[in-house]
Formats: structure tokens, C-alpha cells, sequence
């Protein structure tokens, strides 16, 4: 596994979820069913979407798969409280060419440098080496143990069937 940085508690560094992730981050906590919002996107973009979910794992870091809401979303959950993986999300606001990313099994993972180093705080990396930008929700419950090893087992499905992203340094 490639790793510039950990984003477990090795890093000192931890991740704030943000607008919809963190409504579906807050819905997975209640053990209620995550609701995923899908965006506008194009036909291209759209279908990579539909295929990337169609391959998703059944298991993600040891917790198992579980339905979401709508049942069509551009994403997936695993687990309660839920990883929630969604498809197709813009490019954050606050990222620049010169952003540093985490390279987990040759997929670059961005996090933004102004998040705080708490990890007991959940976690939204977005996957910004691959176009459509997927973005994983990670509640901070596996922020110590499972963060990693969630999207090293994300990358292969993420490679396949996603196109080329933005450049990690």
C-alpha cells in the first residue's frame, strides 16, 4: 500500500464531514437507513456512477453493506454507524493545484488542511485522482482502526471504473 499519509491516528491529522455527508454520517448514527444525494451530472459522469455502485463491495472494512436511500443512489453504505460512499460530488471549495493528497493504493485522497487533528471527529477524504470525485463519509468510530483499510479496499472498484482526476502531490 502507497501512503504519504495516514488519515488514521498516526497523522495528527483528522477530518471534518461537511453539508450532505454529514446529514447521512448523522442519519447512519440512528441506525436509520443513509439517505445519499446524487448531483446533476453528465451522461458520462453519470454512468461511471451507476457502475462503480454496481461493483462496490458487499463487505467494507470488516462491516457489512446495507441499503440506502433512494435505493438508486450514486452510493453505498457499510456498516452502523455507516461508511457512506457517494459518487459524483463536486470538487471542494478550498482546494488548490498545490493541495496535498493521500495515496492509498494508487487513488490520491484529498483532505483539506484546515480540518482539525481531532479523531474523534468523522471523516469525508474525496477521492479527487478520479473523475467522477467519489467522497467517503467516515465516522470517527473507525477513524483508529478502519479508515485506511476502507479505501485501500475501495481502490480497486475506484480505478476500474472512474477516469482520470485532478494531480496529488
Amino acid at each position: 500500500m502507497h501512503l504519504r499519509r495516514r488519515l488514521g491516528p498516526s497523522s495528527g491529522r483528522g477530518v471534518v464531514a461537511s453539508g450532505a455527508a454529514l446529514a447521512a454520517l448523522a442519519l447512519a448514527g440512528c441506525s436509520s437507513t443513509p439517505t445519499i444525494d446524487s448531483g446533476d451530472l453528465s451522461g458520462s459522469d453519470l454512468a461511471a456512477c451507476e457502475s462503480l455502485v454496481a461493483d462496490l463491495p458487499d463487505t467494507l472494512a470488516g462491516q457489512e453493506r446495507r441499503e440506502v436511500e433512494p435505493a438508486d443512489a450514486l452510493g453505498a453504505a457499510w456498516g452502523d454507524p455507516a461508511y457512506v460512499l457517494t459518487c459524483g460530488v463536486p470538487e471542494p471549495d478550498d482546494y488548490e493545484p498545490t493541495a496535498e493528497c493521500n495515496v492509498i493504493d494508487g487513488v490520491g485522497w484529498y483532505v483539506p488542511d484546515d480540518q482539525l487533528s481531532d479523531l474523534s471527529v468523522d471523516a469525508t477524504p474525496i477521492a479527487l485522482s478520479l473523475r467522477p470525485y467519489v467522497e467517503v463519509s467516515v465516522p470517527a468510530d473507525y477513524r483508529t482502526e478502519g479508515i485506511d483499510r476502507a479505501l485501500a479496499e475501495l481502490a480497486p472498484a475506484l480505478e476500474e471504473h472512474l477516469g482520470k482526476g485532478l494531480s496529488c502531490l
